[in-house]
């Protein structure tokens, strides 16, 4: 069986449409489709759906979505399920060839069934593998194994060869899953007579605690991570550096330097541990990159819609609030969490307290915080309106407050403006509050510690 095309390089992404893509699925994509652009090559997509039972539409979906949403776009495409004439055609000259026979077996209940096995010649198999270096199995212990229940059945072995060999695919990059079935697949590519694809077969992806990665570790399908805010380039970047190394210090890639920089030889051989808190790290590195209009469009489409209703709502005071929202939170879920929560809320709005609030730890006098208050209102009220930012603000009044304790002069100032022991530093949010709202807070917390 001659391969149908000539490309210098052309790889496979073939998923089972029998559960969501996955991280380890999503990693052996991206690591095919850099592979393929690096050398100019070929990126198939093949949907390997022959298991009738368990895969479903709504998984094939989510597959095309999630590799939609990562940028893999593929050259070609194809589903085994359409492809049955392909495989019969091959079952059938395997058979006339006497590589392969009809075998009656046991079934249940006594019932006699007819399979396909393939005649094992029992040999020593060796393969080269890019990550392993070569592998030499003794085929002999396989047997003749089934490649098909029949003619119009086949099984997997056997149509991923059909496959990779009609499709002119060059390198199979996969799971080191895979290596267990790669014996059987060399001695059927040989009986076809097919060009034998050279391997590259990728780690495991580990669990912090070096165990196998599944749900309890976190989310686990990619659209999963699409919904908790992540951007794609941020997951491309996080799923390159599990398991393969460029040779330097550098974390933070595009996918255009991925691409220049991958290499088969610098794929590590133990398993890869997925790190929640890196890709975390990445991701922000992502949300602190990101233009403050886009940044602005992203957070306006999460914010809840009561946060626009408050009575100091506006467009420019949110813009102003960017840096504060993205200066802790990973990814825009957090953000929108914390706005669920109205964590923000003071900013659109005069914050309620108790005037114990405002008191700076053992402070008890009332009229003593008041009046420093009153202090800190004077400086920012000489404050012109282009003075009053947090530099300013800050310029303004930190001479007082390194005088009568920064504690019990910036405490109530914060507590003042925010209404919680939390928040951003009491500059930054003058700054974005302004002039007239900033001291109508102080006003108002001076009232309440006086009354």
């Amino acid at each position: 069986m001659e391969s149908n095309h000539t490309s210098s390089v052309v790889t496979r992404f073939a998923p089972s449409p029998t559960g969501v893509l996955h991280v380890g699925s999503a990693r052996t994509a991206l690591f095919n489709f850099l592979y393929a652009r690096k050398h100019g090559g070929k990126f198939i997509l093949r949907i390997e759906d022959t298991d009738k039972e368990r895969s479903t539409t709504e998984y094939e979906s989510n597959i095309l979505e999630g590799l939609r949403w990562l940028g893999f776009t593929h050259d070609e495409f194809a589903r085994q399920s359409e492809r049955g004439a392909i495989y019969k055609k091959q079952l059938e000259a395997l058979i006339a060839s006497g590589a392969a026979y009809v075998s009656a077996e046991e079934g249940g209940e006594g019932k006699r069934t007819e399979v396909i096995r393939f005649k094992n010649p029992g040999k020593l198999v060796t393969f080269r593998d890019e990550v392993r270096g070569d592998i030499s199995v003794d085929t002999t212990e396989l047997g003749d194994f089934v490649i098909a229940k029949d003619l119009d059945t086949p099984l997997y072995n056997f149509a991923v060869v059909v496959d990779d060999a009609d499709m002119g695919v060059t390198h199979v990059i996969r799971g080191d899953d895979g290596i267990a079935n790669t014996p059987r697949q060399v001695l059927i590519g040989e009986a076809l007579g097919a060009p034998r694809p050279i391997y590259a077969h990728l780690p495991l992806i580990l669990a912090p605690d070096r165990s196998k990665l599944s749900k309890r570790h976190g989310a686990v399908a990619l659209t999963e991570y699409r919904d908790l805010g992540y951007f794609p380039d941020a997951i491309v970047n996080f799923l390159a550096l599990l398991g393969w190394n460029p040779g330097d210090e550098r974390e933070i890639f595009s996918i255009d330097e991925l691409t220049e920089l991958f290499d088969l030889s610098k794929i590590q051989k133990g398993g890869a541990i997925f790190n929640t808190e890196k890709l975390n790290w990445i991701n922000r590195q992502y949300l602190q990159k990101l233009s403050p209009g886009v940044l602005f469009e992203d957070v306006f489409a999460i914010i809840p819609p009561r946060l626009k209703l408050m009575p100091q709502w506006n467009e420019e005071r949110l813009r102003s609030m960017l840096p504060i929202m993205i200066e802790r939170a990973h990814t825009l879920h957090e953000i929108k969490v914390a706005c669920d929560n109205g964590e923000y809320d003071y900013f659109f709005a005069l914050p309620g307290y108790v005037a114990e609030s405002l008191l700076w730890k053992d402070e008890r006098d009332h009229a003593k915080t008041a009046m420093r208050l009153e202090t800190v209102a004077d400086a920012l009220e000489r404050l012109t309106p282009n003075e009053f930012t947090a530099p300013g603000v800050k310029g303004a009044i930190w001479g007082f407050a390194e005088k009568e304790g920064r504690g019990a002069v910036l405490w109530p100032l914060r507590y003042a403006l925010s209404g919680k022991e939390r928040s951003p530093d009491p500059f930054i949010i003058a700054g974005v509050i302004g002039k007239s709202e900033t001291l109508e807070r102080i006003a108002h917390a001076v009232r309440a510690l006086t009354t």
